[in-house]
């Protein structure tokens, strides 16, 4: 179900620019990404404001999943 969701989110967003560019947007794209292999981030873009913006995403994405990693073993003592 949550690969579904992403399909329609990634199509959506798709259709999204596409209108954008054509009513007349200014042309100028920014794109930034981030590729976590286990609780390492690797993190990528085209301007700085994308950067900081995933690189706290990271941060909060990696506190979250340790949490709940961490979570059964503080529950089970």
């Amino acid at each position: 179900m949550l690969v579904i969701f992403g399909f329609v989110l990634v199509f959506a967003v798709m259709i999204a620019m596409a209108f954008k560019s054509a009513s007349g947007g200014s042309g100028k794209g920014q794109s930034a990404g981030i590729i976590l292999i286990g609780p390492i981030p690797i993190i990528f873009g085209s301007d700085k404001n994308s950067v900081k913006v995933l690189v706290v995403l990271a941060i909060v994405l990696i506190a979250v999943v340790l949490t709940f990693m961490l979570l059964p073993y503080f529950i089970g003592r």
